[in-house]
């Protein structure tokens, strides 16, 4: 133990040296009223009221480094010197523990009280308390009929309460890291998907059929594939059909936060893709808002709203693949917009004529498009396949295999009703 002597330290200069050579030193520091008293001397020592303001700070330094406080609580002493140009200590332990207010019958009172009236609010249960004192003169509430609201709580997070009285909440739900929690951004790319389900409506409790539909964000180019049930065993191979049918490496997937999306094995799925998995936001409506609008435009619009039996979905799925999603990319002109900003700063979508677009087309105006194509897909078979049959004859050829569609849904339900 060495007691150090810094009375021949007179001069910033000094204090300075002094903290630069002993920066390898561990000081002990003594009592609390050693130091309040080392720093009283060093402050009249060196006038530090009259000290600029980079000169402080080194005698800060220097008193942070001697007697072990840090820097917070010296600036604070140095405070109260300036003020009242002594240090004293303002706290003192206390002799007793802290007093006892309510004992473990009054928590245990508590945990009956609640129990009959079903754990009302703090301040309900503490009117309750009150009341039973002084209208019904139950001696028993005495002390807990002046209790706050807030140590009301505190009393029901003790042992002994918890003890007697179970309280059995809601369930919380859990987060789950499957996806991204936000827009799709393609950036003028092709490749990134949005994906949603539509259920072909019930009858007499049977469930129909289940369409789902992926949109291309950037080109539009839509896929809709029809399965039995939207549980994994039908769903997986339904999604691994439509990700394989795009003309272009899928780069992204996005859904809403149906389960049958979110998912560990449609996750392993993407994963192998290298293709990003993002889920629509709460309160975000147009997260997922093309994949909506397309469910009514295109599926309503072209398979209706009425029941189809969950044994014809190998059918319906033949149909969307064979006549459906050709007229849709190849002969059906899709809107893009056009983002033109007005004299006031307000961006407004438009639609000009010349925008006006069959996905097909709107993929061969996307700068270096083959880069992003499969590598069996050129832009030259598929303009082959856009080139075999007019818009007309196309739509044609849709409505004469609806019909047959239909017509053999109808009799299949008959002869099996």
């Amino acid at each position: 133990m060495i007691d150090m002597n810094d009375t021949k330290l007179t001069t910033l200069e000094q204090l300075r040296q002094f903290l630069m050579g002993t920066a390898e030193v561990m000081f002990q520091p003594g009592q609390d009223d050693v130091r309040y008293g080392h720093i009283a001397e060093v402050l009249r020592r060196f006038q530090y009221a009259r000290l600029k303001r980079p000169d402080k700070g080194l005698v800060r330094r220097y008193l942070v480094r001697t007697t072990g406080y840090s820097r917070p609580q010296i600036t604070r002493l140095v405070a109260q010197f300036l003020a009242t140009r002594t240090l004293k200590k303002h706290y003192r332990p206390p002799k007793t523990g802290f007093v006892v207010t309510y004992t473990v019958a009054d928590v245990a009172l508590l945990a009956e009280t609640d129990a009959l009236h079903h754990t009302l609010s703090g301040p309900a249960t503490c009117a309750l308390m009150q009341r039973a004192v002084e209208v019904y003169g139950d001696i028993r509430y005495e002390r807990l009929a002046t209790i706050s609201v807030g140590h009301l709580y505190n009393l029901r997070k003790r042992a002994g309460y918890v003890a007697k009285r179970l309280h059995w909440t809601k369930t919380k739900g859990t987060s789950i890291a499957i996806g991204k929690r936000r827009a799709p951004a393609p950036d003028g790319r092709p490749g990134f998907i949005r994906i949603d389900s539509v259920h072909q409506g019930d009858l007499d409790g049977l469930k129909g059929v289940y369409h789902i539909n992926a949109v291309d964000c950037e080109t539009q180019w839509e896929l809709v594939a029809t399965c039995e049930k939207i549980s994994e065993a039908f769903l997986l191979p339904v999604i691994r059909q439509l990700l394989d049918g795009f003309p272009f490496r899928i780069l992204g997937f996005h859904a809403d936060n149906g389960s049958e999306y979110i998912n560990h094995k449609v996750a392993r799925m993407l994963d192998k893709l290298q293709a990003e998995f993002t889920k629509s936001r709460p309160r975000h409506s147009n997260d997922n808002g093309l994949a909506e609008t397309k469910n009514g435009a295109i599926i309503r619009k072209q398979l209706g709203y009425e029941h189809i039996p969950q044994h014809c979905a190998t059918e319906v799925n033949a149909f969307c693949r064979d006549y459906l999603n050709p007229y849709l990319n190849f002969h059906r002109p899709c809107l893009f917009p056009e983002s033109v900003t007005d004299a006031k700063g307000k961006t407004r979508k438009r639609y000009p004529r010349h925008l006006i677009k069959t996905p097909f087309e709107k993929l061969q105006s996307i700068p270096e498009v083959k880069t992003f194509l499969r590598k069996n897909i050129t832009l030259e078979s598929l303009q082959n396949e856009a080139n075999k049959q007019s818009d007309n004859a196309a739509a044609e050829q849709l409505n004469q295999a609806k019909k047959q569609l239909f017509l053999s849904i109808h009799n299949r339900s008959k002869a099996a009703a």
